[in-house]
């Protein structure tokens, strides 16, 4: 099918490439139980309720999804065990960590309340993180030169992240107008962290750009319209998909720079927005339900999406669907394991081929 790699198949090719390390920078596309092991209270957290985890683990495991995420798949792809939270004691460490934090943000705290915006999750933003990598290399590999033969066969995720620099800016009646303005601070921050990640030894980069948020269960439920001409052929909002290909465009442009500045690193944008429209488009192909597309598996029962943020998954009385491998998303903001598995295998097939098998 084009555009897309099974996942079985592409770890045959992944283990060419000879990585024997992940490291995860991120938001709750990406965290395995980070923002719970951070917070006195992490399990008041309603991801860390059945049915969270269900199809995999049978339990919550600290994963927004029902079972794996994508950085699992990707593990598995190249021969390696599921990445364990950076904030999880007595852990080997030995095939990468996960700093990834859910509710995550590109901005620190204070740059967002320059800009009005509050998160109301955590303070553990992409700077955070970085400082948290930072700590654990000079922990494992202590020297420049030890660091760079230790991550020489090594992977890095800088993100999904930004995301939510966004979503809390719609929450808090930010306009459209007011977020583009955004996305310059947005994007030099995660350039930045490249940067930065490079600077410790990466060879191997991978740099995600945002989903097609106009196609999320969550933004048609808040931003319904009966005005026919806000959707596209998919039904997915216009003018919120615009918005998220500018945040991809200027990031694009941003990786096209760093490349010219380290000839010598693979820095590889990951097109989650485009596997997403191709979930959408194959959805036949694919066994998904055609009418379940863009409603959440677990949710409120109610509505054209299946999402009301008064009765999200988590919230006792609300159930999940009987067979979430026919639905997209999860939750009406985070996909289902079958999603994540699909779009890993489209980017899986769109990665590869850009990244050299070996580094010297």
């Amino acid at each position: 099918m084009a555009g897309f790699m099974n996942v079985e198949k592409a770890a045959e090719l992944g283990r060419l490439y000879h990585l024997d390390k992940i490291y995860q920078l991120g938001d709750s596309i990406s965290d395995t139980g980070n923002l719970v092991l951070e917070s006195p209270h992490g399990s008041g957290f309603l991801f860390t309720r059945p049915p969270y985890g269900e199809t995999t683990f049978g339990k919550p495991t600290g994963r927004c999804s029902n079972g794996l995420l994508m950085v699992d798949y990707f593990a598995t792809a190249f021969g390696l065990p599921y990445l364990e939270p950076c904030k999880k004691a007595h852990v080997n460490f030995k095939h990468g960590v996960n700093f990834a934090v859910a509710g995550a943000t590109a901005l620190s705290e204070e740059a967002l309340k320059a800009k009005n915006i509050t998160n109301p999750a955590t303070n553990s933003s992409l700077s955070m993180q970085l400082e948290w990598m930072a700590s654990h290399f000079n922990s494992t590999c202590h020297t420049k030169e030890g660091c760079w033969e230790m991550l020489r066969n090594a992977l890095f995720f800088v993100g999904e992240i930004g995301g939510n620099d966004y979503n809390y800016g719609f929450v808090q009646r930010k306009t459209l107008d007011e977020l583009t303005g955004l996305v310059p601070d947005v994007v030099q921050s995660i350039t930045d962290a490249v940067r930065r990640v490079i600077g410790f030894g990466a060879g191997r980069v991978i740099v995600p750009g945002n989903f097609p948020i106009g196609c999320l269960p969550i933004y048609l439920s808040s931003f319904h319209t009966n005005n026919s001409a806000a959707y596209d052929e998919k039904h997915c909002l216009k003018d919120l998909n615009n918005f998220a290909k500018i945040h991809n465009e200027v990031l694009k442009a941003s990786i096209n720079v760093l490349k010219k500045e380290y000839p010598y690193v693979d820095i590889v944008y990951g097109d989650y927005y485009n596997a997403y429209l191709w979930l959408l488009s194959h959805a036949k192909r694919l066994r998904l339900g055609r009418n379940s597309l863009q409603k959440a598996c677990c949710g409120s029962g109610s509505g054209p999406y299946n999402f009301d943020p008064r009765k999200i998954c988590g919230v006792e009385g609300v159930s999940a669907c009987p067979n979430p491998d026919k639905y997209i998303s999860w939750d009406g903001i985070h996909s289902t394991q079958r999603a994540y598995k699909y779009i890993a295998g489209y980017l899986l097939r769109s990665i590869l081929p850009r990244m050299r098998m070996f580094h010297l």
